[in-house]
């Protein structure tokens, strides 16, 4: 059985101009009592034992390594779980690194997003690119054989040859996994507010062209939209996400899944840690799929990975292959390059197969 832990680290040194996560950069002092309450939430919930965890943000490597590794020891862990911790690069010393694999994490996610400057500073990053080459070289010599790279593409001022050069110095720093998304407009950023800056949805997609070819090229297998890796590094606790697994949220604004139902905490680290010290849940809402909606939902995210669905869950299939967005795995179907490019258009004919039990 696979079950998942993620654990949201709320806080920030600087807010890039397109993030709309629930992360702050004035709340630093709520570092402990943060710290202390998730450490509670998880000692309450009584949870199985985690075939992976993730501590995602926010970013987490601002917490002291003795904080971060405190929250990790009250999971449960199977042996051989995945713990993987973003990170920012400019965040990052050896010393940090190496408390990290002492203490049990086993990978970890480095948020370069671009290796052009003037790219980064249209995109309101705080750190330099040779930041980046340094954060990989530390988790090298630390002793860390899984690592990813976080890229974004379609920022403002940047040109094909930027995209190329990102993609190149990247590929020259052998990483495990690479993950690359479009950049996105999230309402109420900086980056939402000029129009000047917002990406041009053809270039997205010749980006994306090109970082499939060159990721493929160096190695690194799509195996998600978004996501290539070498083989035996693919992500099991977004893999885990992708299959429908349960997985607990733990701190502010983190969602839980179980068996289709689904709930998410209080945003705010401030209203959370009230709660918790309280001893009041801090859940602030929840869902609940019912049986056909849960076995539609596992097609939607199915299709987006390299494993495809059945061929005879979606409408118009011979149609969609003609026109190369779909081709044959065994039984399934899968996105090509340019289907995962227009993947809504495909989710939408999906449906599912006849004889399938509900909810399967």
């Amino acid at each position: 059985m696979t079950f998942g832990v993620y654990v949201h680290i709320p806080f920030c040194s600087s807010r890039c101009d397109y993030c709309a996560f629930a992360t702050w950069t004035d709340r630093a002092h709520l570092m402990e009592p943060y710290v202390s309450a998730c450490r509670r939430e998880i000692a309450e919930a009584e949870l199985p034992e985690a075939t992976s965890v993730f501590f995602g943000g926010g970013t987490p490597s601002l917490l002291p390594a003795a904080s971060l590794l405190g929250i990790l020891s009250e999971i449960r862990r199977a042996p051989g779980a995945e713990v993987t911790v973003e990170c920012n690069p400019e965040t990052v010393t050896p010393a940090l690194l190496g408390a990290y694999r002492a203490g049990g994490v086993t990978r970890l996610s480095f948020g370069a997003q671009s290796m052009v400057p003037h790219v980064l500073a249209g995109l309101g990053r705080a750190h330099r690119p040779g930041a980046v080459v340094e954060a990989v070289d530390s988790a090298v010599r630390a002793g860390f054989e899984s690592f990813n790279l976080d890229l974004i593409f379609g920022g403002s001022g940047e040109r094909d040859r930027d995209w190329q050069a990102t993609l190149d110095v990247i590929c020259s720093l052998s990483p495990p996994h690479v993950s690359a998304y479009a950049l996105t407009v999230e309402a109420g950023t900086p980056l939402a507010a000029d129009p000047a800056r917002h990406p041009d949805d053809d270039v997205l997609a010749d980006r994306y062209l090109v970082a499939t070819s060159t990721l493929e090229g160096a190695g690194l297998a799509s195996y998600e939209i978004s996501n290539w890796a070498r083989p035996g590094h693919e992500c099991r606790h977004n893999l885990l996400y992708w299959r429908q697994g349960d997985y607990r949220g733990i701190g502010c604004a983190a969602h839980s899944h179980r068996a289709g139902h689904r709930w998410w905490n209080v945003r705010t680290p401030d209203r959370y840690i009230a709660l918790i010290e309280a001893g009041e849940s801090p859940v602030a809402g929840s869902e609940q799929l019912d049986r056909p909606g849960r076995s539609l939902e596992a097609l939607r995210l199915a299709v987006r990975t390299r494993d495809g669905v059945p061929a005879d869950a979606v409408e118009d299939v011979e149609w969609l292959t003609e026109r190369g967005l779909l081709t044959a795995r065994g039984p399934n179907v899968v996105l090509t390059a340019q289907g995962r490019l227009l993947a809504n258009e495909v989710a939408i004919r999906l449906r599912v197969p006849a004889g399938v039990p509900a909810g399967s």
